[in-house]
């Protein structure tokens, strides 16, 4: 059996009572199995068939280094061999699914395959991953690996704590990572032409903070690049005016121990680490070549960072959370300044010239895992081109300055309301 890794995302709680501390409040979002991703069944059906199913590999004598999920099992994941012209190209994805920032989160976390890989099962290989031509036309033929997300903290932290039931907590997403790309680096990794670091959600949060590190491990002469699919987190003042995210990853900062991950020149002059922690100020000290892609109207954004549940008396924003389409014109107005503030921040990767951008104003979360998001009739296109065009196209070269921002909601007809929330 597969496991089914695209869930609906629950709307969490934002805040408890007076009185509770504001970790415990945000616990229910980390905990849930948030944008994970992968396995879900597009609504429009496929000529090519079904994706394929690749099987998990576990690291078992990983434990020797220190790099096991949160409950201390071994870390995993699943490889799936390229073929042909695409036998020495490598793709490696990192998996996403929010974080925890306390002891009670990473505690609840550790029951489910986003804190233990013994929760962990199969997975269909579908959009970026595809080995099929039609639905993925630059990648297919690659070796394909995607890295398990156990740790909870974007495979950036190196601390251990203990379980509310006394025994350990490892956050070690950082050795995890480690260990695994050594172990890729000894069954062909080390041998590649070119390859691309890709993920998305917290993974994509992930493939900005390890992308300097994983072109480092190449010879000058191999093409490597990242690719960030709706890691480009905001720190905004959600509609009460309360910094939730900030606190969120702040938790994850000071409790998992990231700061050997974070860049040296933001920690430098920043007063506190979880500054450092946004894609903001990540992107500024990136020199590899770099691809980001999001939505202006991120949907898990606006949902949890936005408008999380507790920020606004009754039921006032839940329709519009649900549906852009629901969402009044004041609420739009709203949107239109979350808006404003990513175009803002994305200004450094815009001014730089190796580097893409797609960011399109759909209702969506996590573009590339899926293909009727990543490359089918009803992808979101700009300048006529689905994502997985303008991302091949900046990747080898076919088309200088593939940089394409959308104008605001509503304008693309080609934003559907298939597409994923």
């Amino acid at each position: 059996m597969a496991t089914k890794l695209w869930q609906p995302l629950p709307v969490p709680q934002r805040r408890q009572p007076a009185g509770v501390a504001v970790a415990a409040a945000a616990a229910p979002l980390l905990v849930l199995l948030a944008v994970a991703f992968f396995c879900y069944s597009p609504p429009v059906a496929v000529a090519t068939g079904a994706p394929e199913l690749v099987e998990l590999t576990l690291l078992p004598d990983a434990w020797e280094k220190g790099a096991v999920c949160l409950d201390g099992s071994p870390p995993a994941y699943h490889l799936q061999r390229g073929f042909g012209s695409g036998s020495r190209s490598w793709l490696v994805y990192l998996q996403g699914g929010a974080w925890c920032n306390s002891t009670e989160s990473c505690s609840e976390r550790k029951t489910t395959a986003l804190g233990s890989s013994k929760f962990m099962e199969l997975v269909a290989f579908d959009g970026i991953l595809s080995n099929h031509h039609q639905l993925n036309p630059d990648f297919y033929d690659w070796n394909k690996v995607v890295i398990r997300y156990c740790d909870g903290a974007s495979f950036s932290g190196d601390a251990e704590g203990e379980d509310m039931d006394g025994t350990k907590l490892f956050y070690r997403g950082l050795r995890i990572w480690e260990v695994i790309i050594d172990e890729l680096m000894g069954i062909g990794l080390d041998e590649a032409k070119q390859a691309l670091l890709a993920g998305c959600s917290a993974g994509g949060l992930a493939t900005l903070l390890h992308c300097d590190n994983f072109r480092a491990r190449f010879p000058k002469q191999v093409s490597v690049k990242c690719l960030s699919d709706a890691g480009f987190f905001l720190d905004i003042k959600d509609v009460s005016g309360e910094r939730f995210m900030r606190s969120v990853c702040d938790g994850v900062v000071h409790l998992q121990n990231v700061q050997k991950v974070l860049p040296k020149d933001c920690l430098a002059k920043a007063k506190d680490p979880t500054e450092c922690f946004f894609a903001a100020e990540i992107i500024k000290s990136i020199s590899t070549p770099t691809f980001i892609l999001n939505s202006d109207y991120d949907s898990w954004q606006i949902g949890n960072v936005l408008a999380p549940n507790g920020s606004y008396p009754g039921e006032l924003w839940s329709s519009c959370k649900a549906d852009i389409r629901n969402c009044s014109s004041k609420q739009i107005d709203v949107l239109h300044g979350f808006r404003k503030k990513l175009v803002h921040e994305l200004k450094v990767a815009e001014g730089k010239s190796d580097w893409g951008l797609f960011v399109d104003s759909c209702f969506t979360h996590c573009q590339t895992p899926l293909n009727i998001s990543w490359h089918s009739p009803s992808s979101p296109r700009l300048g006529h081109k689905t994502i997985a065009e303008a991302v091949g196209d900046w990747y080898f070269g076919r088309s200088r300055g593939v940089k394409e921002m959308d104008c605001k909601y509503p304008c693309n007809p080609t934003c559907s309301s298939q597409l994923p929330t």
